[in-house]
């Protein structure tokens, strides 16, 4: 079975004047306000989105054990 990743993203700091475009990737990753915590698969799009706004959060990676990969 192979292991699938997650990132567990976390909000540290806030979006109020920062650029719109790095307010527009905090939106689209689904947070909402400093301390805000979303889940998202990884892949190319979501490492993209967390390099534009890497200065305003922390990123963990989980190791789902039991999950199969979409491809099998």
């Amino acid at each position: 079975m192979m292991q699938v990743k997650r990132l567990k993203i976390r909000q540290v700091k806030s979006g109020i004047g920062r650029l719109k475009n790095h307010k527009r990737v905090l939106r689209a990753l689904g947070l909402k306000h400093p301390g805000s915590v979303v889940e998202h698969g990884d892949g190319p799009t979501i490492r993209g989105m967390i390099d534009k706004v890497r200065h305003l959060i922390e990123v963990e990676i989980i190791e789902d054990e039991g999950a199969t990969s979409e491809t099998e």
